[in-house]
């Protein structure tokens, strides 16, 4: 994500609609009775502090004020001409920051809708500020409302703000001087400063997590990312440590609040799958389900400055950070994908069946500063007329992926051709075999081989990658809610396994485990046996392979293969393999 997503992400959360509801004065009424022993029957006048004092309240307020403002300045434009004052009060009661006409400045400011001036309940009694500030909640006092006699005139409604932690922060105040006798006219000022208040909390939100994951989410897709109804901020290890009031309301658990929670304890959803809810796919594909049956739509927003990965010293964006575990070739392979990502260099993806070139494909998209459209292609059976059918999409800036590219017949491969001609479209495709021989031996046409292949990434075997413990332990969150772990002697199996499907085996390998398993732990009784026994490779050149990624690390090798350390010195003598010089 580039350095100014997130301050555009805080502009842009600073407009929209929604709802609010009435709080109940009369326990206000009695408070204030009661409590601070304050008289209706006698007006008084508002209570403005002292210059220093404001100062002071100012400067506890500045970094909240300066978020708010570009949204309260929108907001007041929206009412301008129709005698509203806009307030926003401090956790205190203090008015901090104030929008009117100045025209009225001697009325305003003798009914303390003006700078400065403290709405507290201990000061006016029951009014807007003051029983948002005790009840929490978004409220209208209208006229006969207010406790002071002097602020009868009025009609004030107002909303709360919170911090990322759920504490008050600070209140919204939308008032009249004179308004219209029914409370109802006041509807559409609880829509609209709820709507603010909501909207400063994300900007907050997004102020205060640049350097982590937001997920915000909404009930319907179509204002996902223009107006979204509420987010939460997730450290690394997937744990809220940010939200937004609405996400409290949507999200909180029976047993308390949500800071601290984990993000799979919600939804069935970790953070390693935040990529996939970034803006690389529609909206309406990024459903995100509650465990409790419920249905949202989610939107992942990549830390500005990006996270490095636990003993890898490389800083990857976006998407890209989640893929690989402590793997040098594919710490390499993701650091040279980074540097392309953002180029229009076509590119070749070639690895084995199920080893994450689309999802390599995509993270890499995601890192394209624009929301831009992704058009996926399975070249397998397609036929010229579908192919051709994408030819409108050709003039969009965005990615198609040619998933499977040597698996075009020759009819296709003239219309993939055709339909690259002249396209605006930046190319990434994939293949399982390999493309240049095809090319070479006339499998594959060489003019279409030059206009996918500017660059090659060549994705390893799961059978090669060092990170395997990695890649186990996070598909295992992914589909496991309830902490299960593996015995050791299943892990040993796991990792001894020849992993012909890769990535994709792995996955529906744990999908039975986790499904067979009772107690606490998978065993090796709850795996499924492997689906294919052999797959036909030279075993010399298997081994030799692992060697090499473990630098002829005779104990590294063998823990990698789930064998024993002299296993492995047998094979290597056996097969009279040597290490490179």
């Amino acid at each position: 994500m580039r350095d100014t997503d997130h301050l555009h992400e805080i502009d842009r959360v600073l407009r929209g609609q929604t709802t609010g509801r009435d709080g109940v004065v009369s326990e206000s009424w009695r408070r204030c009775v009661e409590t601070y022993g304050l008289d209706p029957s006698q007006p008084s006048p508002a209570h403005i502090v002292t210059e220093s004092e404001l100062r002071a309240h100012r400067e506890q307020s500045e970094r909240l004020i300066a978020i708010a403002r570009s949204g309260l300045d929108a907001l007041f434009r929206q009412v301008a001409g129709q005698n509203y004052v806009l307030l926003l009060a401090d956790a205190k009661g203090v008015t901090v920051d104030f929008f009117g006409d100045r025209r009225f400045e001697d009325d305003l400011r003798t009914a303390g809708l003006y700078m400065g001036s403290d709405w507290s309940e201990d000061r006016a009694g029951t009014c807007g500020v003051g029983s948002c500030i005790v009840t929490g909640e978004a409220v209208t006092i209208h006229q006969s409302d207010h406790f002071d006699l002097h602020h009868t005139p009025l009609s004030c409604t107002a909303a709360p703000i919170f911090d990322t932690s759920g504490n008050l922060s600070a209140v919204l105040d939308l008032s009249l001087l004179r308004s219209p006798q029914p409370k109802a006219s006041q509807n559409l000022a609880m829509n609209l400063v709820c709507a603010s208040a909501r909207r400063v909390e994300m900007a907050n939100l997004m102020a205060m997590t640049r350097r982590d994951w937001v997920l915000r989410f909404s009930a319907s897709p179509e204002f996902l990312e223009v107006d979204p109804e509420a987010a939460i901020a997730l450290d690394g290890a997937g744990r809220i440590i940010g939200m937004t009031h609405a996400a409290q309301l949507v999200l909180g658990t029976r047993n308390g609040g949500l800071i601290g929670q984990r993000l799979d304890r919600i939804m069935e959803l970790s953070a390693d799958d935040l990529p996939e809810l970034m803006r690389g796919r529609p909206s309406e594909e990024r459903v995100i389900r509650l465990h409790d049956g419920r249905a949202l739509f989610g939107h992942a927003i990549a830390p500005q400055s990006p996270r490095v990965p636990r003993g890898t010293g490389v800083a990857l964006p976006g998407g890209l950070s989640s893929l690989a575990g402590p793997d040098p070739a594919m710490q390499t392979l993701l650091t040279r994908a980074a540097k392309l990502a953002r180029t229009r260099i076509p590119l070749l993806l070639s690895g084995e069946t199920g080893t994450g070139k689309q999802r390599l494909a995509r993270a890499m998209h995601m890192c394209e500063p624009d929301a831009r459209p992704f058009f996926l292609l399975d070249c397998a059976g397609a036929d010229p007329a579908a192919i051709d059918a994408l030819r409108p999409r050709a003039d969009q800036a965005g990615t198609l992926f040619l998933q499977g590219a040597d698996d075009l017949s020759a009819a296709g491969q003239a219309a993939v051709l055709r339909l690259l001609t002249d396209a605006k479209l930046r190319v990434i495709s994939s293949a399982r075999g390999n493309l240049a021989t095809m090319t070479r031996s006339g499998e594959f046409r060489g003019d279409l081989f030059f206009r996918i292949a500017g660059a090659t990434l060549a994705l390893p075997p799961l059978r090669l990658r060092q990170d395997f413990d990695w890649l186990l332990d996070k598909l295992l969150r992914q589909r496991n809610p309830d902490g299960l772990r593996l015995t050791p002697a299943a892990r040993a199996e796991l990792k001894a396994r020849d992993w012909p499907g890769n990535l994709r085996e792995l996955a529906s390998v744990l999908d039975v485990a986790v499904n067979l398993a009772e107690g606490t732990a998978i065993d090796i009784s709850d795996l499924p046996d492997p689906v294919l026994a052999g797959t036909g490779r030279d075993p010399a050149e298997d081994l030799e392979a692992v060697l090499d990624a473990c630098g002829w690390n005779m104990a590294l090798a063998a823990r990698r293969l789930g064998v024993n350390r002299s296993t492995v010195l047998r094979r290597v003598q056996r097969l009279g393999l040597t290490p490179p010089h």
